[in-house]
Order: C-alpha cells, then sequence, then structure tokens
C-alpha cells in the first residue's frame, strides 16, 4: 500500500468555488504527485463526495458573467489517470449518505485504522 513518497489527506471540500477557481487542493496534489516522487491521497470528511461519480458541475452564473468554478469529480479522475492511489474513509461516506457502490472508478474505501498503520512508512503524512 505504501511507497509513494507523501500521503495527502484532505477532510474539507468546497472551500468557496469562485475563490479557489484556478488552484484547489486536487490541483496542489497533483503537483505534489508529479514533483515529489508520488502521493497516496485520503479523501475524509466532506471530501468524500468529491470520489462519488456524479454530474459535472454546472457553470456558475453572476448576472451577465460567468465564472468557472473547480470540479473536484474531473480533477480527481485526472489525478487517478496519472498514477495517484485515491483512498475514501468508509465512515465518513457513510456519514455522507452514499455507499462504496456510488464511487467513481479506482477511489477504494478504506477504515482509518487500516491506512493509520501504514502511515510510518511515507516520507509525510500532510492535511491539506
Amino acid at each position: 500500500m505504501a511507497g509513494r513518497a507523501l500521503l495527502a489527506i484532505i477532510e474539507r471540500g468546497y472551500r468557496g468555488a469562485a475563490e479557489v477557481q484556478f488552484s484547489d487542493l486536487l490541483y496542489v496534489s497533483q503537483g505534489l504527485h508529479s514533483q515529489l516522487g508520488g502521493l497516496d491521497l485520503l479523501l475524509r470528511g466532506s471530501a468524500v463526495t468529491y470520489a462519488v461519480a456524479a454530474e459535472p458541475v454546472p457553470v456558475l452564473r453572476a448576472g451577465p458573467y460567468e465564472i468557472t468554478v473547480p470540479d473536484p469529480r474531473r480533477s480527481l479522475r485526472e489525478l487517478l489517470a496519472s498514477g495517484v492511489r485515491v483512498w475514501v474513509d468508509e465512515v465518513s461516506l457513510a456519514r455522507s449518505g452514499c455507499g462504496p457502490d456510488r464511487l467513481m472508478d479506482g477511489a477504494e474505501v478504506k477504515g482509518l485504522a487500516e491506512l493509520a498503520a501504514y502511515w510510518r512508512h511515507y516520507e509525510g503524512v500532510w492535511f491539506l
């Protein structure tokens, strides 16, 4: 399971779509993966919904203006395609009202105790 340089943990999803439209935490994760020798990603709390298969994020309209907002599901699919391992906390997923059957392909449900046993194998465990 371990063997990557870094485990990144994201617990809080949706931190102001307009404010982070050019650099959200999943974009930062892609940079960490490519620059630091690999990344595993654990989604907890409200961030587990990033891994739920759903429709694309619609365009945000403010009067006559369109604001491009991040689509966390698209970003997560890109991370998976680039080799990032994505785990979803099973308790947080259950609290969100979703089951493992609703996850996008490639995301895996794991218990925190199982994952925590491997933390010592990483060069760093970062809470983003």
